[in-house]
């Protein structure tokens, strides 16, 4: 049996695995509230995975409502060991079509209405993002998606926008000039929130649309991303059973595991109890 758990949370369009052996949905139950649904665990080429629909089956949560501390809290609890993320995006730049799939690497953190972090008034800490997302991680979802036959790009900065309504032309426009290559509403806090959870932490990001920045189109239309999601979410499942079957059987440690030993800034006689007893799952590690 392999030693990963690999946590896939599934964004707009994959809301199922196929190929989940032994599949069975657990309720979670989380200090931070209810994550997005209930977490389907199963195995996949031995490897136990676990599989969160980000936006709840059916759909009916917006990017701003979701959970993101509990979706992370409960993956903790089930026992990840690294998580990877499966978003809609949409592209900011010409060869990017719709289609693509790209690894992300870096982040443009443009929300507002989110809570960003799992630490504050009683218990401070700061984890380093300058590198957003685990490189082994990101490396072994790329090679996947190239043998499922995606197109795909490794690396590109996303900009994480609140929505949920679609970008201005203005700000596509604005977002190119800033250098960003593909845009969503669902990456940030979530890579946050997985770096102080200490899990390792990749993004595949599936291409629906140009946005709004070619002047020649009409503005993005929902009815528009939900065609091209069909065939990106039968790429995506195809892309998760390559991965599964690729990871090596030892899975050697990361230092992403240990992100938190110097992090906590607070002093311990002046830590709150009550945020302790939160943390229990997110930081038990380094506050036992």
């Amino acid at each position: 049996m392999s030693e990963w758990t690999i946590g896939i949370i599934g964004g707009s369009g994959l809301y199922r695995i196929d190929g989940l052996e032994d599949a069975h949905w657990v309720a979670v139950t989380t200090p931070w509230g209810p994550p997005s649904d209930d977490l389907l665990v199963g195995h996949i080429a031995g490897v136990r995975c676990v599989f969160l629909p980000r936006h709840g089956r059916g759909h009916h949560l917006g990017p701003s409502d979701l959970n993101f501390r509990a979706n992370v809290d409960a993956m903790k609890q089930l026992g990840v060991t690294d998580l990877l993320s499966v978003s809609a995006i949409g592209s900011l730049r010409e060869d990017l079509p719709p289609g693509y799939f790209v690894v992300v690497d870096q982040f443009v953190d443009r929300t507002f209405a989110r809570t960003k972090s799992f630490f504050g008034t009683g218990l401070v800490a700061h984890v380093s993002m300058a590198d957003p997302v685990c490189p082994r991680l990101s490396a072994f979802a790329a090679d996947a998606a190239r043998d499922a036959g995606a197109p795909v790009t490794q690396g590109g900065t996303y900009l994480a926008m609140e929505g949920p309504q679609f970008s201005t032309r203005a700000e596509s426009l604005l977002y190119r000039q800033w250098g960003c290559d593909v845009i969503g509403m669902t990456a940030m806090p979530e890579a946050k929130l997985a770096r102080e959870a200490e899990l390792p932490y990749a993004l595949v990001g599936m291409v629906t649309d140009y946005d709004a920045w070619r002047p020649e189109e009409a503005g993005v239309e929902v009815t528009d991303v939900l065609q091209v999601l069909h065939g990106n979410a039968a790429l995506a499942r195809q892309m998760l059973l390559r991965f599964c079957a690729a990871l090596p059987a030892v899975r050697a440690p990361s230092p992403i595991d240990r992100c938190l030993d110097h992090a906590i800034i607070t002093a311990p006689e002046a830590r709150d109890p009550a945020m302790v007893d939160r943390l229990a799952t997110v930081a038990g590690r380094v506050l036992r």
